[in-house]
């Protein structure tokens, strides 16, 4: 029996989250990232990285990968993904972020609350976590392990969001200024509107614009970097140089660049609002600034900084820090509570073979009385003894094997240690087979 208790032990299942994510790689690239057929994707990692199960979560903002292994090392299911997108494997190490174990758990948690999104309390990432689960369950990629932690992430979202106000009036930099626009314009629908940039900042606006369903041109310093960014977000990308000479026909501009200079200059604005009656509105979210402050002077030009904007958004999240502790409050109950789940779950497969073995043992010892006792007893006593050994069992072992659970439970990072020190405690099939 100790040797099938070292195996169990010995081949423990792993949780393992790698991502890729607006954190540490633009936007416009994320997309670079993304497994183009997810059926084949999730194939792939199972049976080349050699996976237990696997769900595969992707968005705008986030490509990742939950998995659970029986081994440790997660180098295969990286070079296996690596090789997918056409990088080396050097390359995406040092992009890839990885978690285990009860990090992943508390990641998922936190994303599925929205704590952990780019804007705080954001109700798209439920719904796509949601999703991603059901086809990896459906299709049979996600298991028991990995249903365990996504039910949970998802009731807490849910639950967060109906007992907080985490998601009430959420706004990032992008969408605040998209609604300071849509009150200084009576129709925004009616504009014409140029975003510069294609990085986090410039997905935000991007975003919000497509959510009140805002026609817009994109445009970068480089006419691909605009193109990757409208195909992954949304936007009618143009030429840089092109978009300089437009605008004396353009009224609402959002600039979201990482430029170490001016971009947009005075002399341009008012060259190119000089035979022009309609007022004109500029946002530069750029950090450091790249439309030159001398702007604001000129007639019928509206230009709000990113240190106003900024203002205001931590304004909104500071009216909200309230319901930003509850949050993390319900996050920590839930952590500490799936943690328990997990090692219970852990356990169970020992404690299962135990109560085997000692019904082994029982029915070995119950067969050699019966045996003994021959046709001094009938079919009622017979059952009345089975009937005896089962009670017997159960009350030697209830007790013993519950008190395991809750210690392993308890346990911090030693949990094998304590089972395979209950291994040893019971060696029944070397005895009893």
């Amino acid at each position: 029996m100790t040797s099938s208790f070292v195996y169990t032990i010995a081949q423990s299942l792993h949780i393992i989250n790698a991502r890729v994510t607006y954190r540490n790689m633009p936007i416009h690239l994320l997309e670079k990232f993304t497994f183009k057929d997810l059926y084949r994707a999730h194939k792939m990692l199972i049976e080349k990285a050699g996976l237990n199960e696997c769900v595969i979560i992707q968005t705008c903002n986030r490509v990742e990968v939950f998995a659970v292994s029986k081994n440790t090392d997660e180098q295969k299911m990286l070079e296996e993904w690596a090789f997918e997108v056409g990088l080396s494997n050097k390359e995406f190490a040092n992009i890839v972020e990885i978690s285990k174990n009860k990090d992943v758990v508390y990641h998922l948690l936190r994303l599925a609350s929205g704590v952990d999104s780019l804007v705080i309390g954001e109700d798209q990432v439920l719904g796509q976590i949601k999703r991603a689960f059901e086809f990896s369950h459906k299709n049979g990629y996600a298991g028991s392990n990995l249903s365990i932690i996504f039910h949970r992430a998802l009731k807490l979202g849910s639950r967060i969001r109906a007992s907080t106000g985490l998601n009430k009036g959420s706004m990032s930099v992008g969408s605040l200024a998209v609604s300071l626009a849509g009150e200084y314009f009576d129709n925004l629908k009616n504009k014409r509107i140029m975003l510069v940039g294609s990085g986090e900042g410039a997905s935000l606006v991007a975003k919000s614009l497509k959510q009140r369903q805002l026609n817009f041109m994109i445009t970068s310093r480089t006419f691909e970097r605009a193109k990757a960014f409208a195909d992954t977000v949304a936007g009618i990308p143009i030429h840089f140089e092109k978009a300089l000479e437009m605008f004396h026909n353009i009224d609402l501009i959002f600039v979201c660049t990482t430029a170490p200079y001016h971009l947009i200059t005075y002399d341009r604005i008012e060259k190119a609002r000089r035979a022009k009656e309609e007022g004109m509105m500029i946002f530069d979210l750029s950090n450091p600034r790249t439309v030159e402050e001398k702007v604001a002077t000129i007639k019928k030009v509206k230009l709000i900084n990113i240190d106003q904007i900024s203002e205001l958004v931590e304004k909104n999240i500071r009216a909200r820090k309230n319901e930003i502790q509850t949050a993390e409050k319900l996050i920590n109950d839930e952590m500490r509570f799936v943690d328990s789940m997990v090692k219970r779950k852990k356990a169970e497969p020992m404690i299962v073979s135990i109560f085997k073995s000692v019904d082994i043992i029982r029915e070995h010892e119950l067969k050699k009385a019966i045996s003994i006792l021959g046709k001094t007893i009938g079919s009622k006593e017979s059952k009345t003894i089975e009937q005896l050994s089962y009670a017997i069992v159960e009350a030697i072992l209830s007790i013993p094997m519950n008190n395991l659970r809750k210690e392993i439970e308890l346990c911090d990072e030693n949990e094998e240690e304590l089972m395979n020190l209950v291994a040893k405690l019971f060696k029944y099939e070397d005895k009893y087979q």
